[in-house]
């Protein structure tokens, strides 16, 4: 008999924390491999986490209500393999992201008396260093042999900032919730180590307009009923299986022999959804493979758990591009900022109506103005150009797929 200890996952690039809100199996109860085993309650959602073991539950080392760090370990599940105890977390979305070839990583201690211009370090980490005057010489490498990376020196200026504010905290200072702190840090990694661009075309709601009103007057009183962000996520979609290049994640550092890019299998797109105290990116998956009426249904559900605090562990990762759309109340026209690790984002600025020339004759239609976000390391402005021209081709014809 094997003991496997089993440990909190990282959701995410920025969860550091989270709290255990009940187990869902009780000591000497059967566990099988991908079955839901613990809730976990991280900064933005109450998150299912399921066994990557089969085995059974021998011991719980983390109660219900207590918090531990990532990788900490919280139980110990005992099976019939021959090996050795091994702690195994429970599949986080970094490991998810890693391509198979990359393999773990010593950390060694840096050499404090080097120059600090010759630390072994990535570029990303040297300019987010940079950035916050932090010395690198004083910041432990996790790094094959000992090189700085950027989760290094994000660490050290998070602890140097909470020095500083408990030395000399202004008056009236509100402390970050929980939410808004994981999204001050999402965003500070995006503007830090993602290189992005954008582009800009108008969008004509005329088409969609008229087939939404169309459908809406044959659908039953209790049916869900499409928003336009559902006609903008298959529209997507089918973008993203005409330029697959834009479906993907760039991985590791530049400078690595080992960064890439990993395509996705499948459209994967999150939603930029605003909650009471910040932020939250579900994820609709295998996008393509929906029809309007059963998108329209995961859409309203996504939405629904986000705003209560409960999407599930899948429904929080996997995307490649998001859609943020602040309606009619919104600008109109934004720039949105990337979620790393997600490599564009789709900003849609409020529908309003406009004065157009439409084959030499001077119309009123209802606009949008559209920015894309993209990673620079990904794809580069012709493509994105490219990408964005057919989208909205897509979304001013009318092939829709109504089932």
């Amino acid at each position: 008999m094997a003991r496997v200890a089993l440990e909190i996952p990282k959701i995410g690039l920025v969860m550091e924390n989270a709290r255990l809100v009940r187990w869902l199996k009780n000591v000497g109860d059967p566990v099988k491999q991908g079955e839901p085993l613990v809730e976990l309650e991280t900064e933005k959602s109450i998150v299912e986490i399921e066994s990557t073991e089969s085995g059974r539950l021998v011991e719980i080392l983390l109660q219900a209500d207590q918090e531990a760090h990532v990788g900490d370990r919280i139980a110990w599940l005992e099976n019939d393999a021959v090996e050795t105890a091994v702690a195994a977390p429970m599949a986080s979305a970094a490991a998810a992201s890693k391509p198979p070839s990359a393999s773990p990583t010593v950390a060694p201690m840096v050499n404090r008396a080097e120059d600090p211009s010759r630390i072994r370090s990535s570029p990303v980490a040297r300019r987010l260093a940079a950035e916050h005057a932090a010395d690198l010489r004083l910041i432990r490498g996790s790094g094959p042999r000992g090189r700085v990376q950027l989760d290094d020196v994000r660490r050290a200026v998070e602890a140097q900032s909470t020095h500083k504010s408990a030395a000399a905290a202004p008056a009236g200072l509100q402390p970050l919730s929980a939410m808004r702190r994981a999204v001050a840090r999402s965003i500070t990694l995006s503007n830090a180590t993602v290189p992005q661009f954008f582009v800009e075309r108008a969008l004509d709601w005329t088409a969609i307009r008229a087939l939404r009103a169309q459908l809406l007057a044959q659908l039953p009183p209790d049916a869900a009923r499409p928003s336009v962000n559902d006609f903008l996520l298959q529209g997507m979609a089918r973008t993203l299986l005409s330029f697959p290049a834009l479906n993907a994640t760039f991985w590791g550092d530049a400078d690595s022999p080992d960064a890439g890019i990993v395509p996705a299998s499948g459209t994967h797109i999150g939603l930029v959804v605003a909650v009471e105290s910040g932020l939250i990116v579900p994820v609709l998956h295998a996008v393509e493979q929906l029809g309007l009426a059963e998108l329209t249904r995961q859409r309203s559900d996504i939405v629904n758990r986000a705003l209560k605090g409960n999407l599930k562990r899948e429904q929080l990762e996997g995307a490649t591009i998001s859609l943020s759309n602040l309606g009619a109340r919104g600008p109109d026209r934004f720039n949105a900022i990337i979620n790393p690790p997600q490599s564009a984002v789709l900003a849609v600025g409020r529908e309003r109506d406009c004065v157009v020339a439409v084959n030499g004759s001077i119309h009123v239609r209802p606009m949008s103005q559209l920015t894309l976000t993209v990673d620079h390391r990904v794809a580069d402005g012709r493509l994105a150009s490219d990408f964005l021209k057919f989208l909205v081709e897509q979304l001013e014809g009318d092939a829709w797929r109504l089932n």
